[in-house]
């Protein structure tokens, strides 16, 4: 079986001993649905899966769900294992703290795998007891956005993860909270790969936005929560600042959550000419996502924390050059802002400087180069290899 492994940036053909690759969730889905439902739901579920098994590797998800189920979708067998709900105390004391599993656990010692990829760095106590019954087995636990635990969890988590083979981050600088908690160890294998990719593509920017009815020059679009994190009052005082300097500016924005909209929306109130120029459009569907990141010409995010930033990985999807704040996961997706600009966070003055200097710019040729990039750091087939060398690198070491 063949395991590509990147050299230089660039993917080769080394081929690589046969594997099998046992993917691990203990996340358990709160609204109970059935486990077609979820892979419809979690395209990551078996987004990334596939992108391995097509680097020629046997690839086994395993997954814990409100019923039993064996599918199998692209070369890849998915188990989900029927387990029940933590406790209301458990889940107020976090994830780390929910049942063990005991039924995905025990599945996973009778798929025998070579080498486990765990999903999440909240589940220590999961981890350490799946490698009590899985002994000699490698496993890379790669972090999805987990937050540093409070103080006195952190033994828990040393202790459950201190025999883990490797972690895996979206960029290398993530790892270091983890480390000078003490959770990690400093010599802890790292390996950088994303969290998930994305199934958008490029499309009619004229077209989209006839039919998402967007506008503006520059066209802005605005993909997350309304909160403290994503910072949504210093990305629009950057627009106020840069907005006598740019001739149309619009930015539209999209949220589910939005536990700062009152605080937005007062902004707005305060400017009527800013408030013209923004527009809170809400949550709309996954596939109008696709469409706004078409019609716009960049997207704004003022994030001060991510695990990979799912919004910048589909705006690059679909050619639109993302300007975000320059924190270790933007700046590894945008290649240390070579496909996108990259501010201090809570930094408005910097991030209209930043807006006003890409706004310059060739639009169409940066639509060119932010797809080009997707395709050869960011997509599906990039995970794969960058997966596939991990697990090469883990099982020679053991």
């Amino acid at each position: 079986m063949g395991c590509p492994a990147p050299s230089s940036g660039v993917l080769t053909t080394n081929l690589a001993t046969s594997m099998h690759v046992l993917q691990v969730s203990c996340y358990l889905d709160p609204l109970n649905r059935s486990p077609a439902e979820l892979l419809e739901a979690w395209q990551a579920l078996g987004g990334v899966a596939g992108a391995v098994a097509q680097q020629g590797v046997q690839v086994t998800v395993l997954q814990p769900a409100a019923c039993e189920a064996v599918l199998q979708r692209e070369g890849v067998e998915f188990h989900f294992v029927r387990e029940k709900q933590g406790a209301g105390m458990r889940r107020a004391l976090g994830l780390w703290a929910s049942p063990l599993r005991r039924n995905v656990i025990r599945r996973a010692r009778q798929l025998q795998p070579d080498i486990v990829h765990f999903q999440g760095l909240s589940f220590p106590l999961h981890v350490r007891r799946l490698q009590q019954w899985l002994p000699g087995v490698p496993v890379l636990v790669q972090d999805h956005a987990d937050p540093l635990p409070v103080a006195w969890c952190r033994p828990l988590y040393k202790w459950g993860l201190a025999r883990v083979n490797g972690v895996a981050f979206t960029a290398r600088a993530q790892v270091d909270r983890f480390v000078d908690a003490g959770i990690l160890r400093a010599a802890m294998p790292i390996f950088e790969v994303l969290e998930s990719s994305s199934r958008f593509t490029p499309g009619d920017r004229a077209g989209a936005r006839a039919k998402t009815g967007v506008y503006g020059d520059p066209c802005l679009l605005w993909v997350g929560r309304l909160d403290d994190n994503k910072d949504p009052l210093t990305v629009i005082e950057a627009l106020h600042a840069a907005m006598p300097r740019l001739p149309d500016p619009h930015c539209w924005f999209c949220y589910t959550d939005a536990p700062q909209l009152d605080a937005v929306r007062e902004r707005l109130a305060s400017d009527p000419e800013l408030g013209a120029r923004v527009h809170l459009l809400g949550a709309v569907p996954h596939e109008t996502v696709e469409l706004l990141c078409r019609a716009a010409d960049f997207l704004v995010l003022g994030s001060h924390r991510e695990g990979s930033g799912y919004a910048v990985i589909e705006a690059l999807a679909c050619g639109t050059t993302p300007l975000v704040t320059d924190i270790p996961s933007f700046r590894k997706v945008t290649a240390d802002g070579r496909f996108g600009g990259l501010s201090p966070t809570g930094d408005a003055e910097a991030i209209a400087r930043t807006l006003l200097e890409w706004s310059a710019r060739d639009r169409r040729q940066l639509r060119q180069m932010a797809r080009a990039h997707f395709e050869r750091a960011l997509s599906f087939d990039a995970i794969g290899a960058h997966l596939c060398a991990a697990y090469q690198a883990m099982l020679t070491a053991s």
